[in-house]
């Protein structure tokens, strides 16, 4: 009985670690920087160009999945980064972008220069 619960452990914990693209994304790119950094540059940039606020919101717990919202878009259903650890293991961080309800067309060249 033991070695059919590990096999189910093992199964569960292989497809966390093969986590699929958020649905709706494209993918942007991946940075050896980790998650908070890239989510804090992504948000700093697009109020720096916009000079309006930017949502960031956690996904996961410890800021380990960020969606940022292009400015003038809300929750949860906006344009947005998705900033997500790496399940390829040649980097910490993947990044994409969710078109969201409307807006961001050029958001994905912005988030080019944060990887």
């Amino acid at each position: 009985m033991k070695p059919l619960s590990l096999f189910v452990v093992t199964v569960a914990l292989s497809a966390c670690a093969s986590q699929p693209m958020p649905p709706g994304a494209q993918s942007v790119g991946e940075s050896q920087h980790p998650v908070p950094a890239v989510a804090q540059c992504i948000a700093q940039k697009w109020a720096d160009q916009s000079q309006q606020q930017v949502i960031s919101q956690v996904i996961v717990a410890n800021n380990q999945a960020m969606d940022v919202y292009v400015p003038g878009q809300q929750p949860p259903s906006g344009a947005a980064a998705v900033v997500r650890p790496s399940w390829t293991g040649n980097s910490k961080t993947w990044v994409g972008f969710r078109a969201g309800s409307g807006g961001g067309s050029n958001a994905g060249g912005d988030i080019g220069g944060c990887l």
